[in-house]
């Protein structure tokens, strides 16, 4: 079959000649429908954040057609139409049985650790599969594999409440998520942070007020807009020292500001000033768990996330057109979110 695969760290994605996977006892083979191009993927191909063993297909969010079942799968069968955790998970030690899987001690990231989604097949543990309504298209569902998970994660992560103010600082294809997902939690008010005039007017229709920040200093106009308040969420979506720190500035007083984006450069606050006299907090957000997929699928199944303007644009399973998206996202251009339709 064929797949787009890193061969060498720092250099451009190559096509290759693979085999089809051969799907063991507990695992299912998926057809590939759908892959999403992620900007995590710019940093594995930067060497940013280490993938391998090299060489390994990229592409962690995927969904597709179940081609083949193992002898010991039950809840699937050939013609199901799925979406793939990206986590493969052992599910037995603390952090499985916790049900914090990111942190799993034999865990691995399908298009990171293990081959992924830029290719025609993938096989994976039936654990990792989950069914796709016939309602959500294959593009959306692959999508909502990443950014819509790990929002939604975020904002768990940000214990977000009723009637509370969110900013937003990046409105990708996370952030497109965020809003509606925040939104639907019942967040009062959500301000989206980019440099992009055609992100920030999708941020609007979404629901979001949009802020500029070409025109005005986000940290001082959201303080503006909330009468000198300050937001109560904070999401930091882009992975940019500057953005990181505003994160933080723009908090209330008991704010949390989750960072989400990849980043190996610190960010510098004032920590008496942002974070001790507020009693505000800093939370990570790594990934997400397989228990909130039924939610973010139950969600665009009731129309509250709607991704028909985030996947902006679909290539074939080419190296060229696949590379030409990465190099727009590693200079934070691009489309909002492109999906790869082998």
């Amino acid at each position: 079959m064929k797949a787009v695969q890193l061969v060498q760290i720092g250099q451009p994605l190559e096509a290759r000649e693979v085999p089809v996977p051969s799907p063991g006892n507990r695992d299912v083979l998926v057809r590939i429908e759908a892959a999403g191009i992620c900007h995590s993927d710019v940093h594995y191909r930067a060497g940013t954040s280490p993938a391998g063993p090299l060489p390994t297909t990229l592409g962690h969010e995927v969904a597709g057609v179940v081609d083949q079942v193992g002898a010991d799968v039950s809840g699937f069968r050939t013609g199901d139409r799925v979406c793939l955790h990206y986590l493969v998970t052992c599910g037995e030690c603390e952090y499985c049985r916790a049900g914090h899987e990111q942190y799993c001690v034999r865990g691995e990231m399908i298009g990171k650790h293990r081959d992924g989604g830029y290719a025609e097949y993938i096989a994976v543990p039936a654990r990792s599969v989950v069914l796709l309504p016939e309602e959500i298209s294959f593009e959306h569902g692959a999508v909502m594999m990443c950014s819509s998970a790990t929002s939604y994660h975020a904002l768990r992560k940000a214990r977000l409440q009723a009637t509370e103010t969110v900013a937003l600082f990046g409105v990708g294809g996370l952030g497109m998520s965020a809003i509606q997902l925040a939104l639907a939690l019942g967040a009062w008010e959500v301000y989206a942070v980019d440099i992009s005039e055609d992100k920030l007017r999708l941020a609007k229709h979404y629901g979001a007020r949009p802020i500029d920040a070409n025109d005005v200093d986000p940290v001082d106009e959201i303080r503006r807009l909330t009468g000198g308040r300050g937001v109560d969420v904070a999401l930091e979506l882009i992975g940019l020292p500057v953005t990181q720190a505003q994160c933080v500035q723009c908090l209330a007083v008991f704010g949390r500001a989750v960072m989400v984006g990849i980043t190996d450069q610190p960010f510098e606050i004032n920590a008496y000033h942002h974070i001790i006299g507020r009693e505000a907090e800093i939370v990570g957000c790594s990934d997400h768990l397989i228990q909130e997929l039924p939610t973010v699928l139950d969600l665009a199944g009731l129309g509250l996330l709607d991704l028909s303007g985030v996947v902006t644009h679909r290539v074939p399973l080419d190296s060229s057109a696949i590379n030409g998206v990465m190099d727009s996202l590693e200079h934070f251009g691009g489309e909002v979110r492109t999906v790869i339709v082998p």
